[in-house]
């Protein structure tokens, strides 16, 4: 039999004491387990009275403006309780009883993350909007919640939720969707290109992890979203290219030719590679290809090269800038190892090294 009585009362005037911000932004399933019934909520958010109703089934234990903190935990928990089963509710028409277990996270937010510009705001662009500025807060959900927008909140849907990153002890979404959530209603190219070269400069994500969620979002079609990816992938080749040049450096190899074209003598043109060791018929290809809509002509071009180089004799190391930024020593190795091997192969073929 099931038992509604409260689990721990508490005196208001001892809930409104609460340092805690989790405690002074509550439920309305967190204030019955306190032994506060709605008609006493309700009485507690009259004017002039201590309490408010930030949104529909979340009270903040205060009166005066709210703090950024507190909008934070209040949307979260506005949107992350579970949905309602019996059809029951608050009378919102938004599924707002649930909550008595407090969704299924740990600080009772369920299935929600905080997301768009909140989201950037937490992981410090320096250009996105302060917190106490924003109007609104962006909370990703997943696309089967019978949720809407209200107040300060805008619920955004996902077909798959990704996997969350706690910021501030809060549940924030992966850099790259929060910056496809952003981007998505803005028009300004100049606020679009400062907010993507942001995200590669600060090594919060690669560039091919923004253009794969650009490209769900389908914002690949904007002109001025599409210029913006362009810089990005510049910015993150330039990245790439200064970790490759480091990591040459630091772990001794020989010196290459960079950025040069192979071409067969009087024959076809091979493609170009990022460093080549002639020494040694080894070629390094830095594959900052971004998942487009055309990347499986991209990939099939990637290995047409690749399988033409080895035919002629020629080893092809291949590596990405995340592999160079997070296992560069391991990089080197396999560069080391493919140079050390050269000796143990049959000559490769005379090949034209142009600059490219």
């Amino acid at each position: 039999m099931k038992n509604d009585a409260p689990l721990s009362p508490l005196p208001l005037s001892h809930l409104s004491r609460l340092a805690d911000v989790r405690r002074r932004v509550l439920s309305a399933a967190r204030l019955r387990a306190h032994g506060v019934p709605a008609a006493e909520a309700a009485a507690q958010c009259r004017a002039g009275g201590p309490w408010q109703q930030l949104l529909p089934g979340v009270y903040l234990l205060h009166p005066g403006m709210p703090t950024s903190e507190e909008r934070l935990h209040a949307a979260l928990l506005y949107a992350g309780r579970p949905p309602v089963q019996d059809g029951s509710g608050d009378g919102s028409g938004q599924g707002a009883e649930a909550g008595a277990g407090e969704g299924t996270g740990g600080a009772g937010y369920g299935q929600a993350l905080i997301t768009g510009p909140a989201a950037l705001a937490l992981y410090r662009f320096p250009s996105a909007p302060p917190l106490p500025s924003l109007d609104r807060i962006d909370v990703l959900v997943p696309r089967t919640r019978r949720l809407r927008s209200t107040g300060f909140v805008r619920i955004v849907r996902a077909t798959e939720l990704p996997a969350p990153v706690e910021v501030t002890d809060l549940p924030v979404a992966p850099v790259a969707r929060a910056l496809a959530d952003t981007v998505g209603p803005l028009t300004d190219a100049h606020a679009v290109r400062r907010l993507l070269t942001e995200a590669v400069r600060g090594g919060h994500c690669e560039p091919a992890a923004v253009v794969l969620e650009l490209n769900r979002a389908r914002l690949l079609s904007r002109p001025h979203v599409v210029d913006a990816v362009d810089s990005l992938l510049a910015e993150g080749r330039s990245l790439a290219e200064d970790r490759l040049y480091e990591m040459v450096r630091a772990h001794g190899l020989p010196d290459p030719l960079w950025n040069v074209d192979l071409r067969v003598p009087g024959g076809p043109h091979l493609g170009g590679v990022d460093a080549y060791w002639p020494d040694h018929a080894v070629a390094l290809e830095l594959d900052t290809r971004a998942p487009r809509q055309d990347d499986d002509a991209m990939w099939s071009e990637y290995t047409r090269k690749r399988e033409q180089l080895e035919r002629l004799g020629i080893t092809v190391v291949h590596t990405t800038p995340r592999k160079l930024r997070d296992a560069q020593e391991q990089q080197a190795v396999v560069v080391r190892t493919a140079l050390m091997a050269a000796g143990d192969r049959p000559p490769a073929a005379y090949v034209v090294v142009q600059p490219r």
